[in-house]
């Protein structure tokens, strides 16, 4: 499966609105997310903050387990100027999202956050990755009402959505979502380590 982007990484498009697709295996997925990143990171007022890298998903289903898996990859990553929250020994889930979201309304230097989730997609888009501006809607795929949350959003497409969202979830390969994981955390530790 190719690069799901028909042109080069364009950053006016990025900046209005315009998502970035890469195929976790596409050689190149790591630079072209971290390209993303930095052409979104840009174009923000935030850009010279802290910034907050926000993994969301459960360590109890396999394919919610990506957030997570970031998370605990750029924990043992030195980037600079950068938190990381949800990994999979303390994991930002739905059930206490809600308060880590009151928690980041409270930093007194509002950090640039990054947030990290799996979704679930149509056929012919697992495994693509999703970059883009604006906030991420956690939950959206299993029909969950949660705050949108960042500034810029990455998604990793891990199984069908669109009939038994969360026995999807549930059955969804460890390895696939692994795998995911590690190019968008590596795509991470790239751009945020350029600034």
């Amino acid at each position: 499966m190719a690069d799901m982007l028909a042109t080069p990484l364009c950053p006016e498009k990025l900046k209005s609105g315009t998502v970035l697709r890469v195929y976790y295996k596409d050689h190149k997925a790591e630079e072209k997310i971290a390209g993303a990143i930095t052409i979104l990171m840009s174009a923000l007022p935030e850009r010279d903050r802290h910034r907050l890298v926000l993994c969301i998903g459960s360590d109890r289903s396999t394919g919610d387990a990506l957030g997570p898996l970031v998370g605990a990859y750029l924990k043992q990553l030195p980037i600079p100027r950068t938190s990381v929250w949800g990994t999979l020994a303390q994991p930002v889930h739905a059930l206490n999202l809600e308060q880590y979201a009151q928690r980041l309304k409270k930093e007194l230097n509002q950090p640039l956050v990054i947030a990290v989730d799996a979704s679930l997609g149509k056929p012919g888009s697992v495994g693509l990755i999703e970059v883009g501006k604006g906030p991420l809607k956690p939950g959206a795929g299993v029909n969950k009402k949660l705050p949108p949350i960042g500034h810029i959003y990455l998604s990793g497409i891990v199984n069908l959505g669109g009939f038994m969202e969360q026995m999807v979830l549930q059955s969804t390969r460890l390895f696939h979502v692994f795998e995911i994981a590690a190019v968008i955390a590596r795509g991470l530790q790239l751009a945020l380590s350029r600034g």
